[in-house]
C-alpha cells in the first residue's frame, strides 16, 4: 500500500515540474517511477519529452532505442531525434513505418522530405496538411509551402505557378521573391525583396542582432540578382558588406563566399582560395542543397586549376565525377588541366572516352575536341571530329565551319563535297526545313564562284521550284547554263519578264524630276526658248534642270620666277638644284684650305718639292718607253713642330676634387 501511495505523489510532483518547466527534476522523478514500475508509459514518455526540450537528442534517442517495451509507441519522438541529429534517411524510414499519421507526424514528414529535396511530394503533403488542419500554426505552414514552391522553381525541378499566398509576412514575401528569381523575373524579385526588407524593419518583436541576421539573407539575394544582371561591382559590394558583419549562419557564409569566387574568376586567386575554404566543409552539408554544393565543388576545382595545383584539381574533379556521373563540368575541368599541363593528347583521349559512355554530352565534347585540334594546327583532324557529330554535323553552323576550314587549306573539293552532302541530307530527312533553302543557295553561289556551272545549275533548279518568281535565281540559272548548255540558257531566257513589264508602274516624269533633289549647283539649266516663261518669272519647269553639269576648275596662271621681265627668256634649268646647273662655277677658292694638308709640320714649299719628286704624279713623255726608277733624293729636314704648352692643373681639381 505504501508503494501505491508513492506513485500518485510522484506523478503529482512530475506534473508540477512540467508546469514550472523544471525538466531536469522531471527526468529524476520519471526515473524513480520507472524504477518502481518499468512498464509505466506516462513516466517514460515524460522523460523522453523532457530530454527533447533540453535539446539532449542523443540521450533521448539512446533511451528510446534501449527500451523494448515502449519503442513502438514513440515513433514520432524517435523520428524527431533523428531529424535533429541530421540523420535524415533514418528519420524518413521511421516516419514511413507509421501506419496512421496525425498532423504533427505529417508536418515532420514534410520537413524531412524538404531536407531530402523531395520537393514534389513535400508540396502535395503540405497542401493536404493546410487543408485539413485548424489551429494557430497556419502562418508557419504557409511560409513552408511558399519555400517549397520557390525551391521547385529555383532549382529547375518543376515549373510551377505562384502558390497565391497572401504576403502577410516577410518570410512569405522573401520566398515569393525566390520563386520570381527562379522564373527569371529579376525585376519582380527585386521589388519583393524590397517589400520583405521593409516589413522586416517594421517588425517590433525582432532584436537588433536578429534583424541584421535576417537582413543579411535578403541582401545576399539582392546581390545575386545584380550578379545575374552582369552588375558585378554592385554584387561584390553587397557580398563584402555581409561578410564584414560576420553572420552566424554558416550556410549563408558559404553561399556568399562561393559567389565572390565566381566574380573573381581567374583573378585574385589568393582571395578565392580563402573564400572557397569558407564555402566547403562537412558541417555545411545540411545547410545547402545539392545544386549549391555542386557549384561550390566545381568552383573549388577551378580554383585549384587557376592556382596551378594540378594534382588537387584532378583528385577533386575525379571525386566529383564519381559522385555525379552525369555532370560534364568535372570532365571538362580535367581536360583543361591536361591542356595547362601541356598534355593535349591526354586531354583528347580523356574526352573521347567520356563521350562514348555519355552520349548526351557528345555534341559539346566533340566540339571541344575539334577546338583542341585547331589549337594544335591540325585542321583536318578538327574537320574529322566535326564530321563525327552525326546528324548535328549537318547543322548550318557546323557546315559553315567545315567549309571555312577546308577553304583555309585551299581544299575546294572537300568544301564542295560538304555542301552537297548537307543539301542531300536535308532533302532526305527534312525537306521542309528553312535550312535547306539557305544551304542550297550557299551551295549554288559556291559552285558558281568556283567554275562548276553544272552543279550550280542543279541547285538553282531546286531554288527555282521553291520560288518560281525569284528573278535573281533565274538570272543565275541562265548564267550557269550559258557556260555549258547555251540552248538551255536560250530556252530559259524566254521566261524573263519583258521590258514593258519591268517598267510597268514606273513614273518616268517623277524619276526625271527626282534629279532636282541633288541641288541647283549640280544642275545645268537650259535657256528658255522664245515664247517660254523664264524661271525668274515664278514658274518652275521640270525641263529647266535636266542635265548634270560637271564642275569645271579654272585654269590658274603659272607663277613666274622673281625678277623676271615679261617677254624675256626663262631659264630652262631653273628647276635643277643650283650646283647641278651648267653655268654653276662654285664659290671662290680659299687659300687657307691648303693649310694643314700633308704630314704634320710640312709647309707649302716643301709639299711642292715632295710632289715634284713623286713619280706617280709625273706625266711620262712617252708611254711606250721603259720607266726608270729614280734614286730617292733626300729633301730638306722636316722642322719639328713646336710642342703645345700643357695646361697647368688648377689646385683642387685632382681626384676627389669638387
Amino acid at each position: 500500500m505504501a508503494q501505491q501511495a508513492t506513485l500518485p505523489n510522484l506523478y503529482a510532483d512530475l506534473n508540477r515540474c512540467g508546469q514550472k518547466q523544471e525538466y531536469e527534476k522531471a527526468i529524476r522523478i520519471s526515473n524513480k517511477i520507472l524504477q518502481q514500475q518499468p512498464s509505466e508509459f506516462a513516466a517514460f514518455n515524460c522523460k523522453v519529452v523532457s530530454l527533447l526540450l533540453l535539446d539532449r537528442f542523443d540521450e533521448a534517442l539512446s533511451v528510446i532505442n534501449k527500451d523494448k517495451i515502449h519503442t513502438g509507441l514513440l515513433k514520432f519522438e524517435k523520428a524527431y531525434c533523428e531529424y535533429r541529429l541530421n540523420r535524415t534517411k533514418e528519420a524518413l524510414s521511421t516516419l514511413r513505418s507509421i501506419t496512421s499519421h496525425d498532423t504533427r507526424s505529417k508536418e515532420l514528414l514534410c520537413q524531412v522530405l524538404y531536407r531530402m529535396e523531395e520537393f514534389e511530394e513535400c508540396f502535395d503533403l503540405y497542401r493536404d496538411v493546410i487543408k485539413n488542419s485548424q489551429d494557430d500554426f497556419d502562418a508557419e505552414r504557409e511560409t513552408n509551402l511558399a519555400a517549397v514552391v520557390a525551391s521547385l522553381q529555383l532549382w529547375g525541378i518543376k515549373d510551377v505557378d505562384d502558390a497565391g499566398l497572401e504576403e502577410s509576412s516577410y518570410e512569405i514575401c522573401y520566398n515569393n521573391a525566390c520563386h520570381a528569381i527562379g522564373r527569371g523575373d529579376l525585376n519582380s524579385g527585386i521589388q519583393k525583396l524590397a517589400k520583405a526588407e521593409e516589413m522586416l524593419r517594421n517588425d517590433p518583436d525582432l532584436a537588433e542582432d536578429e534583424l541584421e541576421e535576417e537582413l543579411a539573407i535578403i541582401r545576399v539575394q539582392r546581390g545575386y540578382i545584380h550578379q545575374c544582371q552582369g552588375q558585378n561591382e554592385q554584387a561584390s559590394q553587397i557580398y563584402n558588406q555581409v561578410l564584414k558583419a560576420k553572420p552566424s549562419d554558416t550556410g549563408l557564409v558559404a553561399v556568399v563566399s562561393n559567389n565572390v569566387v565566381t566574380i573573381n574568376k581567374d583573378q585574385n586567386i589568393f582571395d578565392s582560395k580563402r573564400k572557397i575554404k569558407a564555402a566547403t566543409g562537412d558541417n555545411l552539408k545540411h545547410k545547402t542543397v545539392t545544386a549549391q554544393r555542386k557549384h561550390i565543388d566545381v568552383n573549388q576545382c577551378l580554383v585549384h586549376m587557376y592556382s596551378n595545383q594540378s594534382d588537387q584539381c584532378h583528385q577533386l574533379a575525379k571525386k566529383l565525377a564519381d559522385q555525379h556521373p552525369d555532370m560534364a563540368a568535372p570532365v571538362l575541368i580535367r581536360a583543361a588541366q591536361f591542356i595547362r599541363d601541356k598534355k593535349a593528347e591526354d586531354a583528347v583521349t580523356f574526352l573521347q572516352e567520356f563521350y562514348k559512355s555519355h552520349s548526351e554530352h557528345a555534341f559539346q565534347v566533340k566540339m571541344i575536341i575539334a577546338q583542341l585540334y585547331l589549337n594544335q594546327g591540325s585542321v583536318y583532324q578538327a574537320c574529322d571530329a566535326l564530321k563525327t557529330l552525326g546528324d548535328d554535323a549537318y547543322r548550318p553552323g557546323v557546315v559553315s565551319a567545315l567549309v571555312t576550314l577546308y577553304l583555309s587549306q585551299e581544299d575546294k573539293e572537300s568544301a564542295s563535297e560538304t555542301l552537297i552532302n548537307a543539301v542531300n541530307w536535308y532533302k532526305k530527312n527534312d525537306p521542309k526545313s528553312s535550312a535547306l533553302l539557305m544551304l542550297t543557295r550557299a551551295n549554288a553561289d559556291f559552285q558558281l564562284k568556283n567554275g562548276k556551272a553544272d552543279e550550280a545549275a542543279k541547285m538553282l533548279e531546286d531554288l527555282r521550284k521553291a520560288n518560281p518568281k525569284d528573278a535573281l535565281v533565274l538570272a543565275q540559272l541562265i548564267s550557269s547554263y550559258a557556260q555549258f548548255d547555251p540552248a538551255k540558257a536560250q530556252q530559259i531566257s524566254k521566261d524573263l519578264p519583258t521590258v514593258e513589264k519591268i517598267t510597268q508602274g514606273v513614273d518616268m516624269d517623277a524619276l526625271e524630276a527626282s534629279f532636282s533633289t541633288l541641288g541647283p549647283k549640280y544642275m545645268k539649266k537650259q535657256q528658255p526658248q522664245k515664247g517660254e516663261t523664264s524661271p525668274a518669272s515664278g514658274e518652275v519647269r521640270s525641263g529647266d534642270t535636266l542635265m548634270l553639269k560637271k564642275k569645271q576648275r579654272k585654269k590658274k596662271k603659272g607663277k613666274l620666277p622673281k625678277n623676271c621681265e615679261p617677254g624675256s627668256d626663262i631659264d630652262p634649268e631653273r628647276w635643277l638644284p643650283r650646283k647641278e646647273r651648267s653655268y654653276y662655277r662654285g664659290k671662290r677658292k680659299d687659300k687657307r684650305k691648303e693649310i694643314g694638308k700633308g704630314t704634320q709640320g710640312m709647309s707649302a714649299a716643301s709639299q711642292a718639292i715632295a710632289d715634284s719628286l713623286d713619280a706617280s704624279k709625273q706625266t711620262p713623255s712617252d708611254p711606250s718607253s721603259p720607266q726608270s726608277t729614280p734614286v730617292a733624293a733626300q729633301g730638306p729636314r722636316l722642322q719639328k713642330p713646336v710642342q703645345a704648352n700643357k695646361k697647368k692643373k688648377k689646385p683642387g681639381k685632382g681626384k676627389g676634387g669638387w
